[in-house]
């Protein structure tokens, strides 16, 4: 991933230098327990792990691999170069690349979700904060883009709140699926190794054995977990567009921090764009471009190809890296997210109490009027409104058929904002009481 969209704690997961560090541990684990079942010298193993403080030479790895034309080698090859070749001759003792490669990338995955899943508790406790904030503050809800009836700025911040507990719960879900390894050899029979050095690297890794690979880790789990993102990366759009349509100059009921000295435009001096969630949108796409592939990983052929692993070289680190970055960017967003309450309400009242509709339609048919009849006297009011500009309660007043079944004083009371927002707070015990973060 570009440097603009990445930061330094996840970068490092991917870099070359954490990738043969991994390799390192696991393969001195390796002789760890095979010394320990009697394979190899106790000694052999120790001098492995007397090489635990080397700075592997990426440089010097990668002119061994233009030769040897493979990455596993090429590392064993430069680990025996500080190791000594005898004391090293019992490293990678029955395994096969896949078991370093597989096992590795499973540790970099759990590794990135615990930095994602902290990154989700930041948008969470934004999202709550300004919830709590907003939680009576009235705005009108839209469908189609269009009014339909008050809600609250607080519900808005709750559902999205909720969507995103939600998908903490399933990453949550999916870094338990991706934590496995496998030492298991080539097909994965372990017919040169015994089950034992599985479990004792995994254990050691932070991992689970996995119960029956063949030669690779089944891509299933793999998939899985990239579809996490994806879904995560969805509902960061789903926040973003939202504050995207509250910043439309024609709506400005919220609208992104704008810091001092920043300009919104080369050629206009008046912008103020909503820029950051703009790229928001933008990085979500991003996240998403590694699901289908990951689908794609799942079906390899017998017990073993590499068709998934340049994939997964360009989308692990991509979709990881994006999704870290795009997560702290959108709960700076939501914590300095500047709200308009008067917008709010002008906005709802422009249209002059006509997003009352409902309420007059119910009380009609609470008076005996047919559904039928009520809908056709609440809509032709409501067509004065919008089309000639008129006051939705003035026209009811004024229509002898509404007021032959409702008293004037019924029809004012069902221009009250308090019957739209009674039951936030049952709301907001169900979203938050059962979220603690």
């Amino acid at each position: 991933m570009i440097p603009r969209y990445a930061r330094p704690e996840m970068t490092a997961i991917w870099s070359p230098e954490t990738k043969f560090r991994i390799w390192y541990e696991i393969e001195a684990h390796a002789c760890d327990a095979q010394a320990d079942l009697g394979v190899i010298p106790r000694a052999n193993a120790e001098a492995v792990w007397r090489a635990k403080d080397v700075e592997f030479d990426v440089a010097r790895i990668d002119e061994i691999e233009a030769v040897t034309k493979h990455d596993v080698i090429a590392f064993l090859t430069h680990l025996a170069e500080h190791v000594g070749s005898d004391e090293a001759r019992f490293v990678h003792q029955g395994m096969t690349s896949s078991d370093v490669l597989d096992t590795t990338l499973n540790v970099q995955l759990v590794r990135a979700a615990d930095i994602l899943l902290a990154d989700m508790d930041k948008v969470l406790a934004a999202l709550k904060r300004r919830a709590y904030e907003h939680k009576d503050t009235v705005r009108i809800g839209r469908s189609h883009g269009i009014h339909a009836e008050p809600t609250t700025m607080g519900l808005t911040f709750a559902r999205f709140y909720a969507e995103m507990a939600r998908g903490r719960a399933r990453l949550q879900a999916a870094r338990h699926e991706v934590a496995t390894g496998a030492i298991s050899g080539a097909v994965g029979t372990f017919a040169n190794i015994d089950p034992a050095v599985e479990e004792h690297v995994c254990q050691r890794m932070g991992l689970r054995p996995e119960p029956i690979s063949t030669q690779v880790i089944p891509r299933d789990r793999h998939a899985m977990f990239f579809a996490v993102l994806g879904v995560i990366a969805s509902s960061i759009e789903n926040i973003a567009i939202e504050i995207r349509h509250m910043q439309r100059t024609e709506v400005l009921e919220a609208e992104e921090f704008f810091s001092p000295g920043q300009k919104g435009s080369s050629a206009m001096p008046h912008k103020r764009n909503p820029v950051l969630t703009e790229n928001l949108t933008g990085l979500a796409r991003l996240v998403r471009m590694a699901v289908v592939p990951a689908m794609e990983n799942v079906a390899l052929w017998h017990e073993r190809d590499i068709s998934h692993s340049s994939v997964e070289r360009g989308i692990a680190p991509d979709a990881t890296i994006t999704l870290d970055f795009a997560l702290n960017r959108l709960a700076g967003v939501i914590e300095k997210l500047v709200v308009y309450p008067d917008n709010m309400l002008a906005n709802m009242n422009r249209f002059r109490g006509l997003v009352m509709s409902q309420r007059v339609l119910l009380a009609l048919t609470q008076a005996g009027v047919s559904r039928e009849d009520a809908y056709r006297l609440v809509q032709r009011n409501a067509m004065k409104v919008w089309e000639q500009g008129k006051d939705f309660r003035e026209e009811l007043l004024a229509d002898a058929e509404v007021t032959a079944a409702l008293a004037p004083a019924e029809i004012e009371e069902k221009f009250d904002l308090g019957y739209h927002t009674k039951h936030v707070d049952t709301i907001f015990r169900r979203v938050f009481d059962s979220n603690p973060i």
